[in-house]
């Protein structure tokens, strides 16, 4: 994509800093964010608060891709009134972006809304796609069957509409990756719980791909799964991380060292323990190439482009 117009709602993250990275340098970029600061290069940032129409929405005018990546991190303790805004941040974007969208004179081109490949059960005996995929209805599950279903009802006429349901999202610029370099730097980076939990994952590089992708075929629309297509188990993915931060062995934490670590730091043990077993069959059937889809060069170029004292205490 070159000299398009992308329109990033909530793009002040990880996600959004691959995607500006990726897209910025040839393209014009309009972030939505409740903090907004200088615009740099082709990038500038525009006030919204994520649940009520305002002066942001002329910035949708003639947009050739939006992204909605709003939502509360999971990253928490699930609290009544965590969950609550899990829900409410999620759901009042993508409500108040298809409001936006009916108002326009020269709507967006594709909007692509991010959505979470937590959306299938916990699997060890089998892989889920967006075919076979089996959905239960546990909080994370919950929370994407109505983040999903406030989008597909909304009735956007001229814009064409794709979810895509990525995997955990490994890359340089950082997002989870981040804790699991601290904990192999100081010598935890062993397995998780059993360690045969299934670890689906993606390339933050495959991420805007695919969105480029999509926005590239008009042809395609609705729901994909954005997942590199070989996933490993949580024993495999630590030790292709040791390998390559050059690190011989890691210390294992077991399930009940991660519910007391989970406690003091806020957090879930859900969010190492559920077996995520994911593929991207409707992208793989449709053409879609992965860059990175096995897990060994994707950390070799992770790793490669950190400084030394991300991974290594010395």
């Amino acid at each position: 994509m070159k000299n398009k117009k992308i329109v990033i709602a909530a793009g002040t993250g990880f996600i959004g800093a691959g995607m500006i990275e990726y897209f910025g340098s040839d393209n014009d970029i309009v972030i939505l964010t409740r903090n907004p600061i200088a615009e740099y290069g082709r990038v500038k940032y525009i006030r919204w608060d994520g649940k009520t129409l305002g002066k942001w929405v002329e910035q949708l005018e003639n947009t050739d891709l939006l992204v909605n990546l709003a939502g509360k991190s999971v990253n928490c303790r699930y609290t009544e009134e965590n969950k609550q805004e899990i829900f409410d941040s999620r759901t009042n974007a993508t409500a108040v972006l298809g409001a936006a969208i009916r108002t326009l004179q020269h709507p967006p081109v594709l909007w692509i809304n991010a959505a979470s490949a937590t959306i299938y059960r916990h699997a060890e005996d089998r892989p889920m796609d967006e075919f076979t995929g089996e959905i239960e209805n546990d909080f994370s599950v919950q929370v994407c069957k109505r983040w999903e279903s406030v989008f597909n009802e909304a009735s956007v006429p001229g814009t064409r509409k794709a979810v895509l349901r990525i995997a955990v999202t490994l890359g340089h610029q950082g997002g989870v990756i981040e804790p699991y370099l601290n904990l192999m730097k100081f010598g935890l980076g062993g397995y998780q719980g059993s360690g045969r939990q299934q670890f689906s994952w993606v390339h933050i590089t495959d991420v805007c791909r695919m969105m480029e992708w999509l926005y590239e075929h008009p042809e395609l629309d609705g729901t994909f799964n954005c997942s590199a297509p070989h996933p490993v188990s949580n024993r495999q993915f630590m030790k292709t991380l040791r390998n390559a931060g050059g690190h011989l062995f890691g210390l294992p934490a077991f399930r009940w060292m991660l519910r007391i670590g989970a406690g003091i730091i806020g957090t879930e043990t859900e969010l190492l323990l559920k077996s995520r077993w994911v593929l991207p069959t409707r992208a793989l059937q449709a053409g879609f190439i992965f860059e990175y889809p096995q897990l060994q060069p994707a950390m070799e170029n992770i790793i490669g482009r950190l400084p030394r004292r991300r991974y290594h205490l010395v």
